[in-house]
């Protein structure tokens, strides 16, 4: 699609972007929306789950066309790709296809309401004229992994999450087919594979950011294992660190245990007029 919008550098150059709307201040839907966005942008970079250059990034306007508004995933994740130093350019501060020259690989939507067009259109979008849902735009423009997670079970309908937590879609020559089984998954623990990442997706339960257990969507590696967050990373390294401690000083009584015994021995042999020296 990139290369049927621009053929040339120079092209791109001559691009007036100045009507678009590139922000526009709109919050995000709820806490757990944002706190969900967090937690998949952060361990991707303080993990180093990913080999850099990549961006992670949550709420950025994707424009796939000069004309009309862009999709606006959740979270979005696009591999080989930088952003660009100065911010201070409107070129540089959202995803523009035409300048990255790629679709992002992943595009994640968290239903908080039955309104977001995540896999059908509401009513209400229909009223404004629109044609087409979230996921049939990403698998228009090509977007090779949509993953649509509804933790509050928002978009229960047959013909969307239908009993399932989360879904996952994969690009085909036919669109999108469903990567994920056909009832979806709704077990925690449960993950899918994005092979072409190199990570998967699980159902996690715990605490992120607030002593509350509640339902999660985390990156895991290709044995399921979940990526850490850096709070978490530093968690494990002084598990690690206190375990290695705990070992060297158990040690260290076992040595100390070994040489009071000794001492005893040679004690007694001294007493019985033996010279434990000579002995050894």
């Amino acid at each position: 699609m990139t290369s049927q919008l621009l053929d040339t550098e120079e092209t791109i150059a001559e691009l007036d972007i100045s009507h678009l709307v590139i922000e526009d201040d709109t919050p995000v839907d709820n806490f757990q929306s944002a706190q969900q966005q967090r937690l998949l942008v952060e361990p991707l970079y303080s993990s180093k789950a990913l080999p850099l250059p990549f961006i992670a990034d949550a709420n950025v306007g994707l424009f796939y066309k000069l004309k009309g508004e862009p999709i606006v995933p959740d979270v979005l994740l696009s591999l080989n790709v930088q952003r660009p130093e100065d911010l201070s350019q409107r070129r540089n501060r959202s995803y523009f296809l035409w300048e990255f020259g790629k679709v992002p690989e992943v595009c994640i939507e968290i239903a908080s309401n039955a309104k977001g067009d995540e896999l059908t259109l509401s009513r209400e979008s229909q009223q404004r004229g629109k044609t087409a849902c979230k996921k049939d735009i990403y698998a228009q423009i090509g977007v090779p992994y949509y993953v649509v997670f509804d933790p509050l079970q928002q978009i229960q309908g047959k013909h969307e999450m239908n009993g399932a937590l989360l879904r996952v879609w994969k690009i085909s020559p036919i669109g999108y087919t469903e990567l994920t089984p056909p009832q979806g998954i709704a077990t925690v623990g449960q993950c899918i594979q994005l092979e072409r990442i190199g990570l998967g997706l699980t159902l996690w339960e715990g605490q992120f950011e607030e002593e509350v257990t509640r339902l999660w969507l985390r990156w895991c590696d290709r044995d399921g294992q979940i990526i850490p967050t850096g709070a978490e990373g530093q968690g494990m390294a002084q598990q690690r660190a206190d375990a290695e401690q705990q070992r060297a000083d158990a040690e260290q009584q076992r040595a100390d245990a070994e040489q009071q015994r000794a001492e005893r021995l040679a004690a007694r042999l001294r007493a019985l007029g033996e010279d434990p020296d000579r002995l050894l």
